[in-house]
């Protein structure tokens, strides 16, 4: 898969734990930092969609929302 080389500025508290948590994972701190911003993509992507569903059909009901809560804390069964 290509990579694009990119030179970016962290925080020193955010950097010394990235650093950490990539080891913790036995990962390169590149490996590590990409994993978190593909998550952080897939969120924003999702938080969209969410905006754009209720832009069209309203905003989620309390009810609605205490369902997906629900589903959400089920465990996943393999």
């Amino acid at each position: 898969m290509p990579v694009k080389k990119l030179s970016v500025a962290l925080e020193d508290t955010v950097a010394d734990r990235a650093s950490e948590a990539a080891e913790r994972h036995g990962l390169s701190l590149s490996a590590w930092l990409n994993a978190a911003a593909e998550r952080a993509l897939t969120i924003d992507a999702g938080l969209a969609a969410v905006a754009e569903w209720e832009a069209e059909h309203g905003t989620f009901t309390a009810d609605e929302l205490a369902w997906a809560d629900s589903t959400l804390d089920q465990p996943i069964s393999r």
